[in-house]
């Protein structure tokens, strides 16, 4: 089987043409040829020796998924829908906003965490992406949106928010974090790359010592006792280890504050006294918020919360001095929007069987 080049971060790479009797600077070519000039092929690498080129025709593939849909909202969002094998996709969204351009990728198909207010977590859960399967994902969104008439990329900031839990899929997602970090590769900054976590605390010591890029938290809630049912990993890390486990990155982190994100459910999490709790919560950790309206999908069992209370929630939370703010809904008109992202997935866990017999017996109670 031929080895594809792009699970590779340079360091891999590096080693991979040692491996073959090249010397270290054919890797930074390749590199670039893969990520800054989108090549698909070795024929369109045309500073190297047609010796090499041949040799590696022989050997290796530039494979990225096949893209199966391309959608845009009426907002511009724009999402694509990614072939990743066995009848498996995943979904990646592009979000224009006046100062940059965000992308928002996923690690894994489906999710094993089982969130319960997240239309992913719902759909099961199959594997982890491999390294090049992840940075396809910014190596298709290149391609599709070009670069500013100034000749910057349109992409300037990522997330891993997508699909799936990242840190729970560590190993592929540092090495593609590595790829987007590296001047041969995207040369994206620190600062602007950002891994989401539900909270996976030993993970989030294992990527501050390896790759500190920004982070951002899926809070969500106040207390043990709501993190416990909307959350579940919650009971193997409570808030308490994630609290701690949040200042301990921080000490190597390229900001100096953690990103809180905390969907808003209606009479779930968005009371007075749950803004109350979350500001004594997190007064020891350096953090913004980001309030997120609950994105509706198919028998979710939730409601958004009302938007008076998420005024009174965000005042309470400035007020005690924090920073704030309130993310506008983007793309849901073609399930792009944050909690929406489903794809397709061949569940290995028989979750979906699960959450179509609850529905079944809930309507039958009616």
């Amino acid at each position: 089987m031929k080895t594809n080049l792009l699970n590779f971060d340079l360091n891999g790479l590096t080693e991979h043409f040692a491996q073959m009797g090249e010397k270290p600077f054919r890797a930074k070519q390749v590199m670039r040829w893969m990520h800054q000039s989108g090549a698909a092929g070795f024929d369109e690498m045309t500073d190297l020796a047609k010796s090499l080129r041949a040799k590696l025709n022989d050997q290796a593939v530039v494979a990225v998924p096949d893209l199966l849909v391309s959608q845009e909202s009426s907002d511009g969002t724009r999402k694509w829908l990614l072939d990743v094998g066995t009848g498996n996709g995943v979904e990646t969204v592009f979000i224009p906003e006046s100062e940059r351009g965000t992308l928002c990728i996923s690690s894994q198909v489906g999710c094993a965490l089982e969130c319960t207010f997240c239309s992913t977590g719902r759909q099961g859960f199959n594997r982890n992406l491999t390294a090049a399967e992840i940075i396809g994902q910014l190596w298709w969104a290149n391609k599709a949106m070009g670069v500013t008439p100034k000749n910057e990329r349109v992409i300037s900031n990522v997330v891993m928010m997508g699909m799936g839990e990242p840190l729970a899929n560590f190993d592929n997602v540092v090495t593609a974090l590595s790829i987007m970090l590296d001047d041969h590769g995207y040369g994206l900054s620190r600062r602007r790359v950002t891994v989401s976590t539900s909270g996976m605390v030993p993970q989030m010591d294992r990527l501050k010592e390896v790759m500190p890029v920004a982070l951002a938290v899926s809070l969500h809630a106040s207390n043990d006792a709501v993190r416990d049912q909307i959350v579940p990993l919650n009971k193997k890390y409570p808030l308490k280890e994630l609290m701690a486990a949040c200042r301990r990155y921080l000490e190597k982190a390229p900001r100096d504050f953690v990103t809180f994100e905390y969907v808003m459910l209606d009479g779930v999490n968005d009371k007075l006294q749950h803004a109350r709790e979350l500001v004594e919560l997190v007064r020891d950790v350096p953090c913004k918020f980001n309030l997120i309206p609950f994105n509706p999908f198919p028998n979710s069992g939730y409601n958004r919360s009302r938007n008076e209370n998420i005024r009174i929630f965000r005042d309470v939370l400035q007020q005690a001095g924090f920073v704030v703010t309130v993310r506008k809904t983007r793309g849901d008109d073609i399930d792009a929007a944050c909690g929406q992202l489903a794809g397709q997935v061949k569940d290995k866990t028989r979750r979906q069987q699960k959450w179509q017999q609850i529905v079944l017996e809930q309507r039958g109670s009616l």
